[in-house]
């Protein structure tokens, strides 16, 4: 059986998320597990793709939206994995990279949102990642669903 080391908290998590403001689309980590993450993030009313996007009634465009679920419910999902397997002086060499998904939008998301993302592991083999992810409003309401893919590689 492989060893396998203590998890990672929320964070250190954040620490080893490769995307940064203004493209880091996640503010907290709110639980993770082997098995699930749930992380939230807010749209702040000044982000850099609200300019031009609808003037005068601006809305998050879909490809943010996934960007967002996919740094939570796959990135950060597979840094979590990948942290349990190696030992820690090897974590900051590996990235996990988003690779497909699978996406539907049902409600809008506006600038000064705060958003729920909720990844569920649905296959982890060989660094490669699966995942039902799930996008709520602060009432609740869904918001988009996506099942998202990603990979483990090493950053040399």
């Amino acid at each position: 059986m492989a060893e396998t080391f203590p998890p990672l908290s929320p964070h250190r998590l954040l620490e080893l998320l490769p995307q940064q403001r203004p493209f880091r689309f996640v503010d907290e980590i709110v639980e993770v597990s082997e098995t699930h993450i749930v992380g939230r993030y807010t749209f702040r009313t000044d982000e850099f793709f609200y300019q031009g996007h609808f003037p005068g009634k601006p809305v998050t465009p879909g490809v943010i939206l996934l960007e967002c679920m996919c740094q939570i419910g796959v990135v950060l999902l597979g840094i979590y994995k990948v942290g349990i397997e190696l030992p820690p002086e090897e974590h900051s060499h590996w990235l996990t990279l988003f690779s497909d998904a699978q996406v539907e939008f049902l409600k809008s998301v506006l600038p000064g949102d705060t958003v729920t993302v909720r990844g569920d592991l649905e296959f982890w083999r060989r660094r490669k990642l699966k995942s039902n992810v799930t996008l709520h409003l602060a009432d609740g309401t869904l918001a988009a669903t996506a099942t998202a893919s990603g990979i483990g590689v090493r950053n040399v």
